[in-house]
């Protein structure tokens, strides 16, 4: 139980960080978004974590419903590892381009 209210006092904490870089305008609606949806879900899974260890019984996995939680949360962190990198070679490609082009524009 201890471990649950830490865990929801630490979600609390990022769900404030998340509102104040949105009022700021540090972050787009998209990221505020997914990142807003991420939380809730983080903080729905804590405090159901006796249920979701139920669930799992019942759908015949051995282990604890934590266990599974945070296989997909790597799962999903490695997803989107994955998204930064291709924007980031996006990116790369459209800073290369650029370059080119004032480049040309000097000479």
């Amino acid at each position: 139980m201890l471990q649950q209210i830490l865990a929801l006092i630490i979600i609390i904490f990022f769900l404030i960080r998340l509102f104040g870089q949105k009022r700021k305008k540090e972050i787009n609606a998209k990221e505020f978004l997914v990142w807003l949806i991420f939380w809730l879900l983080a903080a729905i899974a804590i405090i159901f974590i006796k249920q979701i260890d139920q669930l799992i019984a019942w759908l015949g996995f051995s282990g604890a419903a934590i266990n599974i939680l945070t296989y997909i949360v790597v799962l999903i962190l490695v997803y989107i590892v994955f998204r930064m990198r291709l924007t980031m070679a996006k990116m790369d490609k459209n800073i290369t381009e650029l370059t080119r082009i004032v480049a040309r524009r000097k000479n």
